[in-house]
């Protein structure tokens, strides 16, 4: 089946892309289109005109900045990302997520911004995106917002983003101690993933740490409980002190049943996932500068 029919722009700047979608509430960005275009071939997405936004200079950059923040050009390809020296080096986990997403044609002209627009539930990205602290740059026609990545995704494939504004940006600090990310696999898409990141404490400790579980709900989800208990306590007890918490931890996510599994048993693999990804961040310590 092939779309319906659509008008296409493909401006050269930002704000001539945001001119372009004007008001209109069935105008899209448009790059690499792995999901877009299928999703209009099924009729499943109607839209009157695609903005492509390719030939806007500046959005494929990656750059470590004078903050010590990773900026990631939302255009950037899932292939881009898993190359990349600065990320190779000081995000070993982001670039081999990317090095894994669905299949080849997607790594090869997927960009993660659209990844994070679309939505999807069983995506990798917005989990360890999440886990990172990152923060995502929206610019529309009102200016420019910055979203945590926590709250960018509202539910499944809806997000914050107005129909107006062009993710422009992924950014986050550069971590200084591990970041690990696993997943267990249903087809090209993850039935449950896990994303750890902590800081170092003194004497071998841990200073505090982010932990986000995905693919359960409609978005990525805490556990905060987990993560209260890893704050200060010793590295070599780390698996101990999540051992302690996380059955409750556990029974508080929001988890769907579907074609990927029943609740019990996607919430038993997030915990053996969660315990993996401590085992390897045990053996870790400080992010090379």
């Amino acid at each position: 089946m092939l779309p319906l029919p659509f008008t296409f722009e493909k401006p050269t700047t930002i704000a001539d892309a945001i001119t372009a979608i004007g008001d209109s509430d069935d105008a899209m960005f448009y790059s690499g289109g792995t999901e877009l275009l299928l999703a209009m071939k099924m009729r499943v997405i109607r839209t009157d005109r695609l903005v492509d936004i390719k030939s806007i200079p500046g959005l494929d950059r990656i750059v470590l900045n004078d903050a010590d923040e990773i900026e990631l050009g939302s255009r950037c390809t899932h292939r881009m990302i898993a190359q990349d020296p600065v990320l190779r080096r000081h995000v070993p986990a982001l670039a081999a997520l990317c090095a894994n997403v669905a299949n080849v044609r997607v790594r090869n002209v997927g960009t993660i911004g659209g990844n994070l627009c679309f939505g999807e539930p069983h995506a990798d990205p917005p989990t360890l995106f999440a886990a990172l602290n990152a923060r995502l740059l929206l610019q529309g026609g009102g200016g420019t917002r910055s979203v945590e990545a926590d709250d960018f995704i509202r539910s499944e494939l809806e997000t914050v983003r107005e129909p107006d504004e062009l993710l422009t940006m992924i950014v986050f600090p550069r971590p200084t101690g591990p970041v690990t990310y696993r997943r267990f696999k249903h087809g090209e898409r993850p039935s449950v993933n896990v994303a750890m990141a902590w800081s170092m404490g003194a004497a071998d400790t841990i200073g505090s740490a982010r932990v986000r579980v995905g693919a359960l709900g409609s978005r990525p989800q805490p556990l905060k409980a987990v993560e209260a208990a890893l704050a200060g306590c010793p590295i070599a007890d780390g698996r101990t002190a999540i051992e302690a918490v996380l059955a409750d931890a556990l029974d508080e996510l929001e988890v769907n049943d579907d074609r990927h599994g029943g609740a019990d048993y996607k919430r038993h693999l997030a915990g053996v996932l969660l315990l993996r990804n401590a085992e390897e961040a045990m053996t870790r310590r400080e992010m090379p500068r």
